[in-house]
């Protein structure tokens, strides 16, 4: 019955780890648990750098094709020559000018964020011992003693 259900679960069984179990030699293998030293895939650490990236470029090229369109439709409307030196000057103008708007608005938003968070604002008042305290009772209702499991991890860094 034991067999059927672990076979009905896939070929990995989850297993809980108690501090008893776990050996000095034990903390660095499950820490580095992954098989890269504790590193994860260029991927998975930088993906969000690399979908923010792949947005920008794609709206940037957006806002060329789209601008380009746009200024020659102006000239060809006024009879006028169209000339890259005018539209890369004006395209450059515009991209300018959004970006100073954007980059100010995030970057008020990361400072003021940030001092708030530093001022201790009440979207921010749980502590950092407030989270370990809920920690260590997890860690005791699970029959672990949060005491000797750390000072294990700090003697395996």
């Amino acid at each position: 019955m034991a067999d059927t259900a672990m076979r009905g679960e896939g070929h990995k069984a989850s297993k809980k780890v108690t501090a008893k179990q776990v050996t000095k030699g034990d903390v660095p293998r499950l820490l580095a648990s992954n098989g890269s030293g504790g590193k994860p895939r260029f991927s998975k650490a930088y993906g969000f750098g690399l979908v923010t990236a792949a947005l920008f470029l794609l709206s940037w090229v957006g806002q060329f094709v789209t601008q380009l369109l746009v200024v020659r439709k102006e000239n060809a409307d006024h009879g006028q020559a169209f000339e890259w030196s005018d539209f890369v000057a004006q395209f450059l103008a515009s991209t300018f000018e959004n970006w100073q708007s954007e980059f100010l608005q995030l970057i008020w938003q990361a400072a003021g964020l940030t001092l708030l968070l530093f001022w201790g604002s009440s979207q921010s008042k749980e502590s950092d011992e407030r989270i370990e305290v809920k920690i260590d009772r997890l860690l005791e209702e699970q029959g672990i003693d949060p005491v000797s499991l750390s000072a294990r991890v700090n003697r395996s860094l």
